[in-house]
């Protein structure tokens, strides 16, 4: 079994700073892709950044530019950096990755940004 451990949330104010970790455990052999997703309460499920096995990178638009995505393949780890925070970053983050033909999730972390 794969599992996932996520720390880094908590209250900031807007304009700050946050890094959100994810490391995973288990019977791991090959991470393909790795994720950020995100949902505020009463809507669904985004995602916000993606990182592909070599390193490419894809982001929700609404992050570019603020956000970065990174991985540590030794560590089985990716990690999200968060600048520049705005209110509407506020959500529960959920980390994912896929082994193989299997997708595992974090169970979430609160980042709360206030005005």
């Amino acid at each position: 079994q794969v599992h996932l451990v996520e720390s880094g949330g908590g209250l900031v104010q807007a304009g700050g700073s946050l890094r959100l970790s994810c490391a995973a455990s288990g019977s791991i052999f090959s991470i393909n892709a790795m994720a950020w997703y995100r949902q505020a309460p009463g809507k669904e499920r985004e995602v916000v950044a993606l990182i592909g096995r070599s390193g490419g990178k894809t982001y929700r638009d609404s992050v570019k530019g603020r956000f970065t995505i990174s991985r540590d393949n030794a560590k089985n780890t990716v990690y999200l950096q968060m600048n520049s925070l705005k209110p509407e970053d506020t959500a529960v983050y959920y980390c994912n990755i896929n082994v193989g033909i299997d997708n595992y999730w974090g169970q979430g972390t609160q980042v709360t940004v206030s005005s």
